[in-house]
């Protein structure tokens, strides 16, 4: 049997309530695949952690990811008011994401921008826009650039104040987010489509040097390359037409966001942040601490969150599938959440525990080994 310890970051607002859900399909996988065990231990991160410990990422909670197989973290930040009680540098963002980022070394974030046709009425484009669908893998290199360089405020000769803020990447960082790039592209249609602006930015040139190189690798890949600003124009007018998409830390977070944006929510956008050693999966949207404990958020993305760390981290493909499967079915039959649909139409609007027990539902009606 393998046995497989994974870590549970709750975070804050919302992320309690849409843990709940992936943690009751984490116990459906466990109990329907003998050969397979899941031992879940709980930790604190977040704004909620910082109340409580000191820090929004102590040392208690270190422990318990140094000795977890992955890592399953909630979304965290708690309103305006709260977040101005912690000092800046131990804010949520500061204090513990971009930390656990960079001690973890997760140099490689997958965020999936995933709708079917079937589901169209979510997003905010025109159906002839998404036509048969949006499928994109957008891969955003997670642990460089300007988030990490170096930072000086101050106030200068003439009396103002100043920001200075470093964007610093060095050849081996970008060589190894390319080539997961590459391979991920390899596994689709074998088209990289390669986001940056080198036209302005020299670190932009330095990255499309680097991928010159690393494209010798892998002749079976067709590279395009789009500046990002048009890149931004082109996920509205065109979709399509992206399959893979490889980019820096600040393009990446930006542009899937964005993704968010044209599938009519962030809320439909799990992620996985990869490293060589170890890796941690969260849903890309925010705590949304304005319906926190209200039972309305929806867990597509926490839950997804939990299908691509059974495909990423343990290899367990066919499950991963079967909770796709069963999500998209949920949503097919007409439910939704009361965050990610207007009232209205044809929508059954349905709490975010009772789309969790829906999920589990249909995933006990497809066999674990397809």
């Amino acid at each position: 049997m393998k046995k497989y310890k994974i870590a549970i970051l709750p975070g804050d607002g919302i992320g309690p309530e849409i843990m709940r859900e992936a943690v009751k399909v984490l116990k459906l996988i466990d109990s329907r695949n003998p050969d397979v065990s899941f031992e879940l231990e709980e930790a604190p991160f977040g704004a909620s952690a910082y109340f409580q410990h000191g820090h929004p990422f102590p040392e208690l909670t270190k422990k318990v990811c140094s000795s977890a197989d992955a890592i399953l973290k909630g979304p965290v930040g708690l309103n305006y008011e709260e977040t101005e009680k912690i000092p800046v540098d131990l804010r949520p963002e500061r204090g513990a994401i971009l930390p656990l980022r960079k001690w973890l070394n997760t140099y490689a974030n997958f965020r999936p921008v995933y709708l079917p046709k079937a589901l169209a009425h979510f997003s905010p484009l025109k159906p002839e826009i998404i036509g048969e669908g949006i499928d994109i893998m957008m891969i955003r290199e997670l642990v460089g650039g300007l988030y990490f360089g170096a930072k000086e405020v101050g106030v200068n000769e003439r009396g103002l104040r100043y920001v200075k803020e470093t964007l610093e990447y060095d050849e081996e960082q970008i060589s190894r987010i390319l080539h997961v790039g590459f391979k991920t592209a390899m596994g689709r249609k074998k088209v990289l489509h390669n986001i940056h602006k080198n036209n302005v930015l020299k670190s932009s040139v330095l990255w499309n040097e680097v991928l010159e190189e690393v494209a010798r690798d892998y002749p079976q890949v067709k590279v395009v390359h789009v500046l990002v600003d048009a890149a931004a124009t082109l996920l509205c007018l065109n979709p399509g037409q992206f399959d893979v998409m490889v980019m820096e830390n600040m393009f990446g977070d930006i542009l899937s966001d964005q993704g968010g944006g044209i599938l009519g929510s962030l809320g439909l956008m799990p992620s996985a942040c990869l490293g060589d050693d170890k890796a941690y999966y969260e849903p890309s949207h925010g705590s949304a601490p304005d319906i926190g404990g209200k039972n309305i958020a929806n867990p597509y993305s926490m839950i997804g969150s939990v299908a691509m760390m059974l495909d990423l981290s343990f290899g367990m493909s066919r499950e991963s599938k079967n909770i796709w499967d069963a999500m998209q079915n949920v949503f097919s039959q007409g439910y939704s959440t009361a965050d990610l649909s207007k009232p209205g139409g044809d929508i059954k609007m349905i709490k975010t525990n009772e789309f969790g027990d829906r999920v589990v539902s249909e995933l006990q009606k497809i066999p674990s080994n397809g």
